[in-house]
């Protein structure tokens, strides 16, 4: 079929979308996009070929046809002598009917399915794929296919540490709900070492640990992915780190691995799990959430080592209240956090409160650095002055000292990339934990108590508790509408599933033998997806998914000079590839890597400085974003400038570029103003509102947002500049952004707080 075949169709697609009811109506051979929100999609722009029209609405010859251009398009990129066999195949496999071979109707399909499921970007990268995929098996023998089997059976995590396997360990699990003492007690244990180490997940709360043993007279080093602190005199034998750059190469008496449920993360987990194999110390101390049992009890017994567990109770009353605010903001009141999911309705919602309630509203999301998250949380926490709201994302789950009273939950959905889905109920139950605090930082200072920021004291096996004002330390969960309440008051009642399996990821000598095997001009990005794709596991493990590592690794590729080690640490940086942005800043600092030089922060075109040249009388959201996206710019090059210090030789210029840049996004979020106009354009009554009548309701109530939304997933436990996996291990950034593939229909009737129609919401399960 010739382009020209195609184009009277693909206009008329573009004429009428259609409708889901009209599948009846359709040929047989025409394949509908599976999507069940059907509203989401976007007429598809015609700008010249097959790739720009609505995938819905081809038919199977006409997807073969995009193959085979795609096909084309691959091979004048990969200009081997190989891809000619493999295009044959390719061609024989869409021909191929009933009776052909297994592979081929395996390749046509996973074409077909690539294109459908994400379009001619998912396709090529498909056929990429398949192509190494074939030479690979052309190029192997049965004796490489055995000893490549050998390499990647990561069954037994266990024995990758000879030497902590060499000791006992005594392990302590403390656990309980979020407020209970468990970090608290386990941080005593710490202190009354002679040397440890405290592991955390995020920044703040290792810089938190790190003051407080210097504090009390401990020297101790703050190791984190993009900053080191050493203690005086540099003789110190406590360190506070990020968990990623948990050291396992050395014995000490005491160490606290914090939240250890993240084991069984989807991105992060293989920290967890190389920190609790591989730590080297005497006494081992997890603190973390009930559903960890099972899994450490399984762990400790195939490690050898004794484990003992400590149950904690809440030492504050927490009640999920009976109704909600109504969608009303008259309900708001000093000492509540509303929590919401995208860093664009946190913006919004922070300037219409503000505009309506004469109340100062601090606001903490994921992708504010951490010192800016510190600092809205002490605004919020200090009872002198105006700043009476927080508006939040589930940051807050982990990591500050807030003194909330209420959390209000805006809305009890998330978009998790693909799709709005129901927030966990452990997440859930995280973030409404963080109301009715027993005592915070500042609290317990002027009680004259120790700072008890990550756990404060409890009752622990029998011991008494430190008295509690009950009325005093309440805590209160609730929703902003009606609807979603429901969904929470479930989640506060279900006990969470427990974590079967705990996250692994391979070695990094592991990768590169593996990649030994492969031709020089393999890109990496197939390498690490081909050895995720063989290797062999046992069900107390999964591998780490590859978030961004596949994207860096294919930023990277046409850069000369790198070795394999270079590029595998690349891809182990805290860059956040959703950021289309990144791309040219990561290839530029690849680049200055492969030339030995550079590496200077002035010698970079990538930096945006002359953005702090002025500062602005009036910030906007868009100069607010581009300071963000320069503070990320300046973690991965300080990340990297502790592993290429000679390229990247300017790393004092970074840290005082950096700490201005700081300073200019907290005075932003004070500036950006509530544009009434913007406003106005969206509101819009729903249904719960309506019924408040005109007098009552306010621009909160029915905003809705007519635009395409900007969804933010913000991963609460992911820290800026932390390294992860791959060996160094890869560093995921906590601003992971994901956009809506459109306006749904959801979005149409949700307002600025999330409101979603309640037959999306109140049925026997939450359907996104």
């Amino acid at each position: 079929m010739q382009l020209q075949d195609l184009t009277p169709q693909v206009l008329s697609c573009l004429v009428d979308e259609g409708n889901p009811n009209d599948m009846e109506e359709m040929p047989e051979h025409c394949i509908w996009y599976n999507d069940s929100d059907f509203a989401a999609k976007r007429l598809w722009k015609v700008s010249g070929g097959l790739s720009d029209v609505p995938r819905k609405r081809l038919s199977k010859d006409q997807i073969d046809t995009v193959i085979l251009e795609c096909v084309e398009t691959v091979h004048k990129k990969i200009s081997e002598p190989g891809f000619n066999d493999f295009r044959r195949d390719v061609i024989s496999a869409l021909a191929q009917r009933s009776g052909s071979s297994p592979k081929l109707q395996d390749l046509a399909s996973s074409l077909r399915n690539a294109f459908l499921e994400r379009g001619t970007g998912m396709l090529k990268s498909e056929i990429e794929y398949a192509y190494y995929g074939y030479a690979a098996r052309r190029r192997f023998t049965k004796i490489t296919l055995e000893d490549q089997a050998k390499l990647t059976d990561l069954r037994y995590p266990v024995e990758w540490y000879p030497h902590t396997r060499a000791l006992q360990r005594k392990i302590h699990l403390h656990v309980g709900p979020t407020n209970s003492g468990k970090t608290y007690h386990a941080l005593k244990s710490l202190e009354q070492a002679k040397s440890g180490i405290y592991a955390g997940p995020l920044r703040l709360l290792a810089h938190e640990v790190y003051t407080r043993l210097n504090a009390r007279g401990k020297p101790c080093h703050l190791i984190t992915g993009d900053e080191r602190q050493y203690a005086e005199g540099g003789d110190a034998h406590m360190s506070s780190c990020t968990v990623e750059m948990v050291p396992t190469n050395f014995v000490v008496d005491v160490a606290v691995i914090d939240e250890i449920q993240m084991i069984g993360h989807d991105e992060r987990g293989w920290a967890w799990t190389q920190a609790v194999l591989g730590l080297q110390a005497k006494e081992l101390h997890l603190c973390g959430e009930e559903r960890t049992v099972p899994l450490i009890r399984e762990l400790a017994a195939s490690m050898g080592d004794n484990l003992e567990i400590h149950h904690y109770q809440r030492l504050s009353p927490l009640k999920t209240m009976s109704s909600s605010l109504g969608g009303q903001l008259k309900g708001l009141r000093k000492g509540d956090c509303v929590v919401a999911f995208s860093k664009e309705r946190i913006h919004q919602m922070k300037r219409v409160i503000e505009s309506w309630t004469k109340k100062r509203v601090a606001i903490v999301y994921g992708s504010l650095p951490p010192e800016i998250r510190a600092q809205q949380a002490a605004l919020f926490n200090d009872p002198d002055n105006d700043y009476d709201i927080l508006v939040a994302s589930d940051a807050i789950g982990m990591g500050l000292n807030l003194s909330i009273k209420r959390i209000i939950f805006a809305n009890a959905m998330k978009f998790n990339g693909k799709a709005d889905v129901p927030i966990e109920a452990s997440q859930i139950k995280q973030i409404a934990g963080r109301a009715g605090r027993y005592r915070t930082a500042a609290q317990a200072a002027q009680d004259q108590h120790p700072a008890e920021s990550t756990g404060s004291s409890s009752q622990k096996n029998g011991s008494q508790a430190v008295p509690v004002s009950s009325a005093q330390n309440l805590g209160l969960v609730t929703t902003f509408h009606r609807h979603h309440l429901p969904m929470v008051q479930r989640a506060m009642k279900d006990q969470a599933e427990p974590i079967m399996s705990a996250g692994i990821f391979p070695p990094i000598d592991v990768l590169v033998r593996f990649a030994a095997y492969f031709p020089p001009s393999t890109p990496l990005s197939y390498i690490l997806l081909r050895l995720h794709e063989v290797s062999l596991l046992h069900p107390r493990f999964h591998l780490c998914v590859l978030k961004d590592h596949v994207k860096i690794a294919d930023t990277i590729e046409p850069v000369e000079k790198l070795t394999i080690n270079d590029r595998i640490l690349f891809c182990a940086s805290p860059a956040s590839m959703t950021d289309e942005a990144m791309r040219p800043v990561v290839r530029a600092f690849a680049e200055c890597v492969g030339n030995g030089t550079g590496g200077g922060i002035m010698d970079l075109s990538v930096f945006n400085l002359r953005l702090l040249e002025n500062r602005m009388e009036v910030a906007n959201k868009e100069y607010l974003g581009k300071l963000e996206f320069l503070h990320k710019c300046l973690i991965l090059y300080l990340w990297l400038s502790y592993r290429f210090a000679g390229v990247f030789n300017t790393q004092a210029m970074a840290f005082y570029v950096k700490k201005i840049v700081e300073e200019r996004i907290q005075e932003a979020l004070a500036q950006v103003p509530m544009d009434r106009k913007d406003m106005h354009k969206h509101w819009r009554p729903t249904a719960e509102t309506s019924k408040l009548g005109a007098q009552e309701s306010t621009p909160l109530d029915g905003l809705v947002d007519d635009e395409k939304p900007l969804h933010q997933e913000d991963n609460s436990s992911i820290e800026d500049g932390t390294p992860g996996p791959i060996g160094f291990a890869r560093a995921d950034e906590e601003n992971a952004s994901h956009k809506s593939p459109g306006t749904s229909e959801a979005n149409i009737h949700s307002d600025i707080l999330g409101t979603v129609p309640p037959q999306k919401i109140l049925g026997k399960e939450a359907v996104p």
